[in-house]
C-alpha cells in the first residue's frame, strides 16, 4: 500500500470543508465527543451491572480511555513512519504522520464500540438470535445478503451505520467523520455473507448491505486492498491495528482493575498477575518495587501496576507494529498484536484465561447477560412484527406498538430490510436503564405515567 494514498480527509456526506483553526481529523475527535451516540456509551455495560455502589467502567469511560493509549500508539507509529519513509512520502503525508496520525488512531477508538447495543455482548447475541429464531417466519421477506446481516448483527458494523448513515429527517453522511477515521475501525472489512459462503472462516463482518456503497467509498478513499468482489472482502486498513491493540490493552487490563475494586478478585491475585507482566518487560522492576512498598492502599498498588503494565503494553504493541510493517502494508498479517504477545508472553495469556474463568463468567456477569438478552429480544419482538405488516394489515396494537418508535427511525416507505434496521437502530441505540425501563413498561411491570 502505497503510504500517501492510505489517509484523506474526505467525510461521508461530501460535507465541504471549512477553515477552521482544528485540523479535518482534530475535527473527528470533537464531534465524536459531541455525538449523542458517544453520549449513550455512558449508560451501557462494559462488563459488570451499572449502576452499583463502586463505580465500575462502563462504554464511555472504556472509549474514552481507549483512546488515550490509541492516541499515544498512533503518536508514536506516525513519527517512526515519518521518519523512516521519508523519502516515500509527500509534504502533505509528512505532516500528516507526524502531527495527525494520533488524532486520527483517537477518533477511532473513541467510537470503536457506538454500534454496540445495551447489555454489553448479549445485546449482540440477542438481535441476531431474534431472527434465527423466527427464521420460518421472516427469512423470506430478506434476500441471501440482508438476512446474513441480520441473523448475525455485529457491533462493529452498526458502528459504521451509526457514524455514517442518513437517519429519517437528518442531514446526510450521520456525523460525517473522515474516511480515515472510520477505515480505522474496520477489524472485519467483509460483507456478513462471505461466511455462510466459506470464503472466510471469521464470525463477525464489518458493514451492512444498506451501507455497502459508503464502504466502498470509504476502502476506495483510503486505498484498502481488494481481497474478493463478490463477496466483498478487503484487507485490513493498516491503522485498524492500532485501534485493536489500544482496546485489548484496556479491557485485557481494566476489567481486571474493575473486578478487584468489586471484590471478585483478590488482592494478592490481581497483583500478582499484574507485576509477572510488568516484570517480564522491564529492567527497573527493584524501583516498581519500593514504589508499591511505599503505598499501602490496595486499590491504589493495583491502580499504580495497571498503570505499568499498560504502558509495557503500549511500548510492546509499537515494537511489534514496526517489526511486522510490511506484512501490515500488504494485509498479510494475520494475527492481532497482543495476540502476537500472548504467544511470546505467556503471562498475558495467564490474565486471559483468568479473566475468562474468575470474571466473565461470574455470577453478576452472567446474570445482567441473561436479563439483557431477555430485554433486548422482547423489544425486538415488539416492534418487528407491525413494522412488517402493511398499513392495511396492522391491527391497533400494532399502530400502537409503532407509536413508540421516534420518526428518525421509521422508515415506513423502505423495504421490510430497512424498515427492520431502522428497529434496530432504535434498540441498539437505547442505554441499558432506557431498555430496561421501556421494556418493563411495554410488558406491563410498570404502569403509570412518568415525564
Amino acid at each position: 500500500m502505497d503510504l500517501n494514498s492510505i489517509f484523506t480527509n474526505q467525510r461521508t456526506g461530501n460535507n465541504p470543508h471549512t477553515k477552521v483553526s482544528r485540523t479535518d481529523f482534530q475535527r473527528d475527535f470533537d464531534r465524536i465527543i459531541f455525538s449523542s451516540a458517544f453520549r449513550r456509551l455512558q449508560n451501557k455495560t462494559q462488563v459488570f451491572p451499572l449502576p452499583g455502589s463502586v463505580f465500575v467502567h462502563n462504554r464511555l469511560t472504556h472509549s474514552l480511555e481507549v483512546s488515550s493509549v490509541g492516541r499515544s500508539l498512533g503518536s508514536v507509529i506516525g513519527e517512526f513512519i515519518h521518519d523512516n519513509f521519508v523519502s516515500d512520502l509527500n509534504e502533505e503525508s509528512k505532516n500528516f504522520y507526524l502531527h495527525n496520525l494520533g488524532n486520527v488512531i483517537a477518533a477511532a477508538c473513541l467510537c470503536h464500540d457506538v454500534g454496540n447495543p445495551a447489555f454489553g455482548h448479549s445485546g449482540e447475541d440477542a438481535i441476531a438470535s431474534y431472527f434465527d429464531r423466527n427464521e420460518s417466519d421472516l427469512k423470506s421477506k430478506f434476500n441471501e445478503k440482508e438476512w446474513a446481516d441480520l441473523v448475525n448483527f455485529e457491533g462493529n458494523a452498526n458502528a459504521i451505520r451509526v457514524l455514517a448513515q442518513q437517519q429519517q429527517g437528518k442531514d446526510a453522511g450521520g456525523i460525517q467523520l473522515t474516511f480515515a477515521t472510520l477505515a480505522s475501525i474496520a477489524k472485519y472489512p467483509c460483507e456478513a455473507i462471505a461466511k455462510k459462503k466459506g470464503i472466510i472462516h471469521r464470525k463477525k463482518f464489518g458493514f451492512f448491505q444498506n451501507e455497502k456503497d459508503i464502504f466502498l467509498e470509504i476502502a476506495k478513499g483510503t486505498s484498502m486492498i481488494l481481497e474478493n468482489e463478490n463477496p466483498y472482502i478487503f484487507r485490513r486498513h493498516p491503522f485498524v491495528w492500532l485501534v485493536e491493540a489500544a482496546d485489548d490493552i484496556c479491557y485485557n487490563i481494566i476489567d481486571m482493575e474493575d473486578a478487584h475494586r468489586l471484590g471478585i478478585v483478590s488482592t494478592a491475585d490481581c497483583k500478582n498477575l499484574f507485576f509477572e507482566l510488568v516484570k517480564s518487560e522491564t529492567d527497573d522492576i527493584n524501583r516498581i518495587e519500593q514504589k508499591l512498598d511505599s503505598i499501602s492502599n490496595e486499590n491504589e498498588q493495583i491502580s499504580y501496576l495497571r498503570a505499568k503494565v499498560i504502558n509495557a503494553l503500549i511500548n510492546k504493541s509499537v515494537e511489534l507494529y514496526k517489526s511486522n510493517f510490511n506484512k501490515i502494508l500488504e494485509g498479510n498479517l494475520d494475527k492481532g498484536l497482543l495476540d502476537i504477545y500472548k504467544s511470546e508472553n505467556k503471562t498475558l495469556q495467564d490474565i486471559e484465561t483468568f479473566s475468562i474463568e474468575k470474571i466473565y463468567n461470574h455470577k453478576a456477569v452472567v446474570e445482567i447477560e441473561n436479563a439483557g438478552y431477555n430485554v433486548m429480544y422482547e423489544l425486538l419482538d415488539h416492534f418487528i412484527p407491525s413494522i412488517l405488516k402493511t398499513t392495511d394489515e396492522r391491527k391497533s396494537y400494532d399502530k400502537k406498538a409503532l407509536k413508540l418508535l421516534p420518526k428518525q427511525f421509521f422508515y415506513e416507505d423502505g423495504t421490510d430490510y430497512q424498515k427492520v434496521l431502522g428497529v434496530i437502530d432504535f434498540v441498539s441505540g437505547m442505554t441499558d436503564n432506557f431498555a430496561t425501563d421501556l421494556y418493563r413498561k411495554i410488558k406491563g411491570i410498570d404502569i403509570g405515567m412518568t415525564m
